[in-house]
Parts: structure tokens; C-alpha cells; sequence
């Protein structure tokens, strides 16, 4: 657009300036010539008697376009056509008469643009004026701009579709590239960019493909060592555990600080049980194998089952009656290890749960556990659904009894659903947590 202006002004600006040089010259060229003539015409009249001849002659001089003569003989005015002295510039009237000096000017003559040239000649004591309308040279300048308005608009128009059409040839392997890269975020690892017959691009399709391969292979590698080795340290634990119920059945007999050791060692291998459990959990969800038992479920009878089983009937359960009639399409044992892991997280941190609401809105289910805890603050409520992430009101590393999976297991089988998980503080002002799940219903 820039360059469109650029040179529609460059162009308007160098025609205009020749085309009115080229009239300007012609026109005082010509004026020269007429006073000329004028000046050789009067030596024989007399401008008394010859009044009418004065007029014939002036009447005869050659025009420039629609020009006009005017003479001053002897301080009278005398013209053929309808000008009189006031159509002449007095600068210019001054310059001629009083000076004797040849001039011309352009001026504003009832609206219009015109030129005036004055021309002494004393050796007959007279000036002679000629006026030169403009305005039909305005007329064509006129024109020549809307013709270069329209030129520079459609040139606009040409280049921004000329430079979309680029743009988006450019930007388009910029754009796979960045879907391809926020699949990769999501999970889908086994994304890959198309090889483009573009010798520009290839490098940068294959650099992406292999960089994606080998991420796939390092997150593939390292899944499979974590599930190796649980696998690998359920065979000991058997016997760990098998050795720690003896012992157990046999505590009477141990002294007071032996059977405190013993109690120690029960709680640390269930806590270690637990986070051999969870870790191939998750392995089997990086690995994809997961095995979903899918089917139609009620969510209401699946929060009472599971709040039943974990012995937490004191919990306050409100359930609107939409949900009694509602369906969703789950994994009964995943889905109830949500619920059980929040529960479990609310006990070990918040003191227990408060409260838990299950309510319908449009084609979503949400189930929202309510705790009276310390909260958890802003910018730890993204991090704590993170492996391993402990918020820092839950104690050290080792506090709580909690293996740092619960809340990352929670999220993976909320996203297996199809839903998502987020924690906000309580509506009502108190201090605590709302742990929101929500699970799209079945249509």
C-alpha cells in the first residue's frame, strides 16, 4: 500500500508539474507572439479612429485553449471578449504598467485556476494581457488522480492477496509444525510431520521427526524401566511382607522397642506396596496399555459404593436428582480410585473431606470433594496433579504416608474418561479445598 502511494503521488506530482510547464511555456510563448503582432498592428492605426480595427485585430490573434487578449492603449482598456482590468491580478497589472517589466502569474480567476502573462510594448505606449484558463488542464489532473486512486487500490488489493497466498505457503509448515509439537505435549508421541517435496523444508521435517523419535523412544525406555522395575521388586516385597506377617502374629512375644521397630516397618512396606501399585499404574498408562473395563454407570451409585467401601459413611454426600437418571460411559475400578485417592489426600492433609457434591451441567457430570484443610495455594494448583508433587502444606517428603502418585493417578484417569480435574478454593470463605472432576455424560 505504502509503495501504491509511493508512486501514484510520484507520478501525479511529475505529470502535473510537466503538464502545467508545458501549457505555461506554450502559453507565454504564444503571448509574445500576439503582443508582437499587436505591437506591429497599432504603428500604422490611429487609436482614435481605429477602435474598431484594434478590436479586429485582437480578435484575430492565435489562442492557447480558451485564452483570452486584453490591451491598455493609452490607459484605456480594450478586449473582445468579456474581461475587463479586475480579471488581471493587480501584482501583475502593477509589474507591467508601472514597471514595464513582461510578467505572468497563475491565480484563482472565479473559482478556476488560470494564468495571466503581460507583455509591455512602448513603442505604441500600450501592455497587452493575455488570460489562459486552466481549468480544463485541472480537468485532466483531476481525472489522472482518481485513475491513480483506483490504480493504487487495485495494486493494494493484488499485492495483500499476492502476499496471503505467500504468507500462508510460508506459514504453513510453521503452523504442522506447531500442532505437531502440541500434540507431542499431549501425550500423542507418535506424531510425525509429512516429508514436502520442499528442498526449504526437508531439514527441518526430518530434524523435527527425528527430535519426536527420539523423545518417543527416551519417554518409551524410561516407561519401561519403571514397569521393570516394579515388577522386578514385587518378588521381594512378597517375601518382605510374608516375613513382617510372621513377625506380626508373633509381636507379643517381642520387647516393647522391637514390636515399635515392627510397627515402623508395617507401615513403610504398606506405604511401599502402595507406591509399587501406583508406578504400574502409570506405567501401563505411558505404555497405553491400560486395559479399560468400559461400561454405562450411574455416577451416584459408584460415589455411594465407593465412599461405603472406604468407611467414610460420615461424609455428607448431596447428589442432585438429575444425576440419579444420569449415565456416564466409565472404568468402575479407575473411576473409584479417583474418588478413593481423593478422599485418601483429603485425610492425609485437609483432615478429611468435609463434604462431597455430584451434580449435573448440560452433558457433564461434576463431582466435587470438599475438604476444611489449609487450601492449597495459586500457583501450586496446576503443580500438584505433577508425579512426585507434594504441595508445600503437605509436610516433607516423607510425611502423610502418601506416595506423591495419588493426585498424577487421579488426573491420567480423569483424562482417560475424557474429562479434567482442577482444584479451587471453597466457595463459602473457609479455609480448605474443592477437588472438582468432571466426566461428560453419555448421550
Amino acid at each position: 500500500m505504502l509503495l501504491s502511494v509511493l508512486l501514484a503521488a510520484t507520478t501525479y506530482g511529475l505529470t502535473r508539474d510537466n503538464l502545467l510547464g508545458q501549457r505555461e511555456r506554450a502559453s507565454i510563448e504564444q503571448a509574445l507572439i500576439n503582443a508582437a503582432t499587436v505591437q506591429n498592428g497599432l504603428r500604422p492605426l490611429d487609436p482614435e479612429s481605429g477602435a474598431e480595427l484594434i478590436l479586429d485585430l485582437l480578435e484575430s490573434l492565435p489562442r492557447v485553449g480558451d485564452s483570452s487578449p486584453l490591451l491598455n492603449l493609452n490607459g484605456e482598456w480594450r478586449t473582445p471578449a468579456s474581461l475587463s482590468q479586475e480579471d488581471i491580478p493587480e501584482e501583475l497589472r502593477q509589474l507591467a504598467l508601472e514597471t514595464g517589466q513582461a510578467g505572468r502569474m497563475r491565480y484563482s480567476r472565479g473559482g478556476l485556476p488560470s494564468l495571466a502573462v503581460g507583455v509591455p510594448l512602448p513603442q505604441v505606449d500600450a501592455t497587452y494581457f493575455e488570460v489562459v484558463p486552466l481549468a480544463g488542464l485541472e480537468s485532466s489532473l483531476r481525472s489522472l488522480a482518481i485513475i491513480l486512486l483506483v490504480a493504487g487500490a487495485v495494486t493494494t488489493i493484488a499485492g495483500a492477496t499476492l502476499g496471503v497466498w505467500a504468507a500462508s505457503r510460508v506459514l504453513r509448515p510453521v503452523g504442522e509444525v506447531g500442532a505437531a509439537a502440541e500434540a507431542i505435549a499431549g501425550g500423542l508421541l507418535d506424531t510425525r510431520l509429512e516429508e514436502d517435496d520442499d528442498p526449504d523444508l526437508t531439514p527441518l521435517v526430518n530434524s523435527f521427526n527425528r527430535m519426536a523419535a527420539a523423545l518417543q523412544q527416551r519417554i518409551d525406555r524410561d516407561a519401561r524401566f519403571a514397569s521393570d522395575v516394579s515388577h522386578e521388586l514385587r518378588s521381594p516385597l512378597m517375601t518382605l511382607r510374608a516375613s513382617i506377617d510372621v513377625m506380626v502374629g508373633r509381636r507379643d512375644e517381642l520387647s516393647e522397642r522391637a514390636a515399635a521397630a515392627l510397627d515402623l516397618l508395617v507401615h513403610d512396606v504398606d506405604r511401599f506396596e502402595r507406591l509399587i501399585g501406583d508406578l504400574l499404574e502409570i506405567s501401563r498408562i505411558d505404555a497405553g496399555a491400560t486395559d479399560a473395563a468400559w461400561e454405562e454407570t450411574n455416577p451416584a451409585e459408584l460415589v455411594r459404593q465407593v465412599v461405603s467401601a472406604n468407611g467414610r459413611r460420615e461424609i455428607p454426600i448431596h447428589i442432585d436428582e438429575e444425576v440419579e437418571h444420569t449415565l456416564i460411559r466409565a472404568d468402575k475400578r479407575r473411576l473409584g480410585q479417583v474418588l478413593t485417592n481423593l478422599l485418601d489426600n483429603a485425610a492425609h492433609y485437609a483432615g478429611g473431606a468435609s463434604g462431597i457434591d455430584v451434580s449435573r451441567r448440560d452433558d457433564t457430570v461434576t463431582v466435587v470433594v470438599e475438604d476444611l484443610g489449609p487450601g492449597i495455594p495459586d500457583d501450586e494448583r496446576e503443580r500438584i496433579f505433577d508425579r512426585f508433587a507434594r504441595g508445600s502444606t503437605s509436610g516433607s517428603r516423607g510425611a502423610g504416608g502418601g506416595t506423591g502418585l495419588g493426585l498424577a493417578l487421579v488426573q491420567e484417569h480423569v483424562r482417560l474418561h475424557g474429562g479434567r480435574v482442577r482444584v479451587e478454593p471453597r466457595e463459602d470463605a473457609r479455609s480448605g479445598s474443592r477437588f472438582i472432576v468432571e466426566l461428560p455424560v453419555v448421550e
